[in-house]
């Protein structure tokens, strides 16, 4: 077991400051200024900032009331103006980390470590959260710190790693009850950031250096892409062999060891899964020369998925009315649900997205229902509408491929014409994956 203490540098009231007010930066920064914490959320994007000091949240598991609550107190300050960072005691680093044409793109964070060099201290602590490859807390932040300061990380400041388990809409596991993993350079490191989130969350887990912490994330998001990956191939072959891929893996699941439900969908979405898995066969075959297979094999299947809901859609709707021609072209399409997740109004990467676009070159009119994401975000040449019993009549299908608690699913089964459903919950006729 790891032995730690709590720093005995502290002082009273400590200065966090969050590296972005995203879907991770904002809770943690709301966190920090709940248990007390004077807290300074940084952000680049001005209308961000700009909605956050009038009090309105643009992430959906923070409320406005939240954000004013803490704005009221004087304990949270949002700012896009770097010299408010100056005297921080701790900083916290959550920002993007995208993939650029299959490599890691880590400029979001090289920029936030420049602009946080100014303000660092001699005893001041630094945990990078972002999602990024095993060795990056050390041989790029930790090193581009000491360029721009003299400050050598684990002699003259802290410096750590904790990945962000943030999952957007969950209600059950939230920032607070979701056990936080710690890690740290040095044993100094490791205390500073240990003491910091046992303040902020239930359960913090130390590692031994920031390479297992950064490796645990991407195994965590490796694991479902893999699953899921399974499972979407079995389903495909499934629909071959005329067996019920939902009533396998509903059976399957009854058994209480060995077997953990993962289920099909039509691709995979979010700030997670396309990305994260690609970090660790970059690293892999970047730093040993070898090809990541599992991941390169899942990437293969769920990148295809939504080829194979067009491919579902057309021998649907060639059935239905005894045609060898391909039938998108002109038809009048409803896709419900555009996010990449049930409940969220993230369509980053979202496979639903992409098979938007694809029907849309296919010639099809495609119709999107989703009261969630942002209309702005929906793809060019969609048309956002309301479900009603009208549109379901009207159109030649209907594809489920987000199952968001607000729809209205018994509607679409008793007034839709033909559905193909990617989440299994309409019931019925319902043609699914």
């Amino acid at each position: 077991m790891m032995q730690w203490s709590v720093p005995s540098t502290w002082p009273a009231k400590c200065r966090v400051v969050v590296m972005g007010q995203g879907y991770v930066g904002l809770p943690l920064a709301m966190r920090a200024a709940e248990v007390g914490f004077d807290v300074v959320g940084y952000d680049i994007d001005d209308a961000r900032i700009t909605g956050l000091a009038e009090g309105r949240s643009h992430v959906e598991d923070i409320d406005d009331h939240t954000v004013a609550t803490h704005l009221d107190s004087g304990r949270y300050r949002p700012t896009s103006d770097a010299a408010d960072l100056a005297a921080f005691d701790l900083a916290i680093i959550s920002v993007p980390t995208p993939l650029r044409d299959g490599a890691p793109d880590l400029s979001y964070i090289e920029s936030a470590v420049d602009t946080l060099a100014p303000h660092l201290t001699t005893g001041s602590t630094v945990v990078l959260e972002s999602t990024t490859y095993p060795g990056t807390t050390e041989e790029l932040v930790g090193p581009r710190f000491a360029a721009a300061t003299g400050l050598e990380p684990g002699r003259d400041f802290r410096l750590g790693y904790s990945p962000e388990r943030i999952d957007p809409g969950n209600q059950k596991w939230t920032l607070v009850n979701t056990p936080k993993v710690v890690s740290g350079v040095d044993p100094d490191s490791l205390a500073s950031v240990r003491w910091f989130y046992n303040q902020c969350v239930d359960a913090t887990v130390p590692v031994r250096s920031p390479r297992e912490a950064e490796m645990t994330k991407l195994l965590e998001n490796t694991f479902r892409h893999v699953n899921i990956a399974l499972v979407n191939e079995l389903a495909m072959f499934a629909h071959d062999l005329g067996v019920d891929i939902w009533e396998v893996v509903d059976a399957a699941a009854t058994k209480p060891f060995g077997f953990m439900r993962f289920t099909p969908g039509p691709g995979v979405g979010g700030h997670c899964l396309p990305v994260d898995p690609s970090y660790l066969s970059w690293a892999v075959e970047k730093q040993l020369g070898k090809t990541f297979r599992f991941v390169e094999l899942a990437n293969d299947v769920n990148s295809h998925m939504p080829d194979y809901v067009i491919r579902r859609l057309e021998a649907g709707l060639a059935e239905r009315i005894q045609t060898n021609a391909t039938p998108i072209a002109g038809a009048e399409v409803v896709l419900v649900g555009m996010a990449y997740k049930p409940n969220t109004s993230d369509a980053r990467e979202s496979p639903a997205v992409d098979v938007a676009e694809r029907l849309i070159d296919l010639g099809a009119n495609v119709r999107v229902v989703d009261s969630h994401v942002d209309p702005d975000r929906l793809p060019a040449g969609s048309i956002e509408i309301d479900l009603t019993a009208d549109a379901l009549e009207a159109a030649e299908a209907v594809i489920v491929l987000v199952d968001h608690d607000d729809l209205d699913l018994d509607l679409i089964e008793r007034h839709a014409d033909y559905v193909l459903d990617c989440r299994n919950v309409v019931g019925g006729n319902a043609d699914t994956l």
